[in-house]
């Protein structure tokens, strides 16, 4: 079964930088980033093709994070810049094996890594 495992999160001053990476230990198609604050619902953030040829993001986050992915290691970047109190949550990434195309619906994809916590406080 695939797996993923997320990194680089941590505590950070509004407008700073954060890039997490999640690696998987396989092939995969699309991968999407998601989000959860304590007491709300996993929300999409981004995603990326299986090329990285077509990504999409929330509006929430639209011009401060780039979404980018090494084929040659697995592996997918998310680099949050400008981050705001708002986008302290738990990261995750998951990714499909079957399916093209991104999307920010959970149910599109099939594996999930198990978080990483992102905090932005002064």
């Amino acid at each position: 079964q695939l797996q993923l495992v997320e990194s680089g999160g941590g505590l950070v001053q509004p407008g700073g930088s954060l890039r997490l990476s999640c690696a998987a230990s396989g092939f995969t198609l699309s991968i999407g980033w998601f989000r959860q604050a304590p007491g709300k619902e996993r929300e999409g953030v981004s995603c990326i093709t299986s090329s990285g040829s077509s990504t999409d993001f929330a509006d929430s986050v639209k011009g401060r994070f780039i979404v980018s992915r090494d084929n040659a290691k697995n592996t997918v970047y998310l680099q949050m810049n400008n981050l705001k109190p708002e986008d302290t949550a738990v990261y995750y990434c998951a990714a499909t094996t079957r399916r093209l195309g991104c999307t920010p619906a959970l149910a599109w994809y099939d594996s999930w890594g198990q978080g990483t916590q992102v905090t932005v406080s002064s």
